[in-house]
């Protein structure tokens, strides 16, 4: 690989700066994944679907823990910043350090913030500006795209 090639991509990660998104960590083929995903969590990580509200158990779960995402492990919300939104799904007002990305999401004629997980690029939901306090902001998240690892919060 040339020197300038590679120069070029980290001068790209550097510029790109938090919170935008970068290659994926965590690859599969789409068949793979398939087989990974449970069919709910396949729609929704892989193809930005959206379970119907009030179906996931996690929007009433309430022990101490940490929220990883379902594709690939990575920790992404501490039950610390969890609350509970009445929008149906599982609500946060900030994700662990590094864990998620954000991008623009014009679907259904609309223009929201869509969530990603950070090391696979999976779909896992939208942030909103409609959260509590100290943030103000509301990642609402599918249940589906989340596992639930109870214990000690991040």
């Amino acid at each position: 690989m040339k020197r300038s090639t590679v120069l070029t991509a980290i001068a790209g990660l550097v510029l790109a700066g938090p919170g935008v998104a970068r290659a994926a960590e965590v690859t599969h083929s789409d068949e793979e994944w398939r087989k990974l995903l449970s069919p709910e969590s396949y729609e929704v990580l892989r193809h930005a679907g959206t379970e119907r509200p009030f179906s996931s158990p996690l929007d009433d779960e309430k022990r101490p823990g940490t929220y990883a995402c379902a594709a690939c492990n990575l920790a992404l919300f501490s039950s610390k910043t969890k609350y509970d939104s009445g929008s149906g799904w599982p609500s946060f007002w900030a994700p662990l350090p590094n864990a998620v990305v954000t991008k623009t999401d014009k679907s259904l004629l609309m223009v929201r913030d869509e969530v990603r997980c950070r090391r696979c690029d999976s779909h896992l939901g939208h942030v909103f500006d409609d959260g509590p306090k100290p943030t103000g902001l509301r990642y609402c998240m599918n249940g589906v795209a989340l596992r639930f690892r109870p214990g000690r919060a991040a």
